[in-house]
């Protein structure tokens, strides 16, 4: 399909462009890019008149729950869901059952991406088999197979010597290695951050030494290794501080946060909220603080959403007895324009680099970058657009989020993966909408 783009704010941070261009796509490739009306007939025309055109989002820490957990989330609802908040593509943890770690479980992910037809989605290999800590997995026969990195996320490798080794042969690959950084002997049945309110709450805490002493850890690891070391939802100022000094000696160490580390903090569990249930916990003003320095000079230079859909009945448990995780696909973008752009900690192109440019570079993609000849997976943004969240409207199957009624600035208007709309105008196309309800 021939598509022109035109009169949009062109925000490619590979460029370092940022202003008004108009855009010609050719049979998924960018084929030009001009000040100029490009005189061209084409399919699909897009008047992008104050909107942002930016290359596709890419995530790099999803849950997407299939296989063993469809009730919560499944391949294709959960690719509606990335869509829909504007990501081209994701990147799939291993944790689920069984767990991807054979060449087996990935041909089946892989098979399962193609079925839904909608989203790039990458898989990561576990870095245990089962992710029992115990055994490593067979690096590279998950990278034939199709992984873009190995993690261990929703759990830590506690043996130091396994950790090291599975560095040892994640360098040898030439792959990231994507870390949770929790002490499970610190953590002892915490469900939040530890303190005053947990205290009053009558709660396990979970003390930010958790974190910061795996993350110290790890850094010390890749340090010796040489590793690419990438540390996943960062939510202290310990964690912050120890990744920028890290990168002072020249350590080979990057680091995400999410949407919902640096816009809550722990207040937000007030009486005991199921849906402000995350790991790691929101923690306290200080952190939220750090975590924006963090980002503001390119300590941390990635977001990512964690994206945790649970059923409905778990998180209706109770806060001590429900599940960690929220969703975030359909709310990152939204909230890191209202709290990053609109507060002036980022500007635009800033932004667009942490969700989209960086995470490319990170895995080797030739994708975050609208350069002509690159792939065109595009996403049109209107940052005037202000809406109030709706966790109903949500086409994850997953409706537990703690920012439901929360008024936002900033809209997906159009999603195209690979040269094909599949958001316009805001919404599924039809043939998606069709499928999503036949679906459900």
């Amino acid at each position: 399909m021939k598509l022109l783009i035109e009169n949009g704010r062109l925000i490619n941070p590979a460029t370092a462009t940022d202003e008004v261009l108009n855009l010609l796509v050719e049979e998924g490739k960018i084929k030009k890019i001009s000040k100029t009306k490009i005189i061209e007939e084409a399919e699909k025309y897009i008047d992008a008149d104050g909107c942002w055109v930016v290359p596709g989002l890419i995530d790099l820490h999803v849950h997407f729950r299939e296989p063993g957990f469809t009730h919560k989330e499944t391949i294709f609802t959960g690719s509606l869901s990335g869509v829909m908040g504007g990501f081209t593509t994701v990147c799939a943890m291993p944790n689920t059952k069984p767990a991807i770690d054979s060449p087996q479980r990935v041909q089946e992910l892989l098979a399962k991406r193609q079925e839904a037809g909608v989203i790039k989605i990458l898989p990561i290999g576990s870095i245990t088999k089962s992710q029992a800590g115990e055994e490593l997995v067979d690096i590279l026969a998950l990278k034939k197979a199709g992984i873009c990195g190995i993690s261990e996320d929703g759990k830590t490798v506690m043996e130091e010597k396994l950790m090291k080794w599975a560095m040892d042969r994640a360098k040898e690959e030439n792959l990231p290695i994507l870390v949770h950084c929790e002490n499970h002997k610190l953590v002892a049945g915490g469900v939040m951050n530890k303190g005053k309110l947990a205290e009053t709450l009558g709660l396990e805490g979970i003390p930010p030494e958790a974190e910061d002493s795996i993350t110290k850890r790890d850094i010390q690891l890749a340090q010796q290794v040489g590793a690419r070391l990438h540390i996943c939802h960062v939510s202290t100022k310990g964690a912050v501080d120890l990744i920028r000094m890290a990168k002072i000696k020249g350590t080979k160490v990057t680091a995400e946060v999410c949407p919902h580390h640096f816009t809550l903090t722990e207040e937000t569990v007030g009486h005991g909220d199921p849906n402000a249930k995350m790991n790691p916990p929101l923690r306290g003003k200080e952190d939220v603080e750090a975590i924006l320095e963090g980002l503001k000079d390119n300590t941390i230079e990635m977001i990512a959403t964690d994206h945790a859909p649970h059923h409905e009945d778990e998180k209706a448990l109770g806060f001590k007895d429900a599940p960690f995780g929220i969703v975030g696909l359909e709310t990152a973008l939204s909230l890191s324009i209202t709290e990053l752009v609109q507060k002036g900690t980022l500007t635009p192109l800033q932004l667009i680099e942490k969700l989209s440019y960086n995470p490319a570079r990170l895995l080797g993609l030739e994708t975050g970058d609208l350069s002509e000849g690159k792939t065109a997976d595009i996403t049109i943004i209107d940052p005037r657009m202000e809406y109030t969240i709706d966790k109903e409207k949500f086409y994850s199957k997953g409706k537990n989020t703690p920012f439901h009624g929360r008024r936002v600035k900033g809209r997906v208007m159009y999603t195209i993966v690979d040269g094909r709309i599949v958001v316009d105008k805001g919404r599924l196309i039809p043939e998606l909408e069709e499928k999503y309800k036949e679906y459900r």
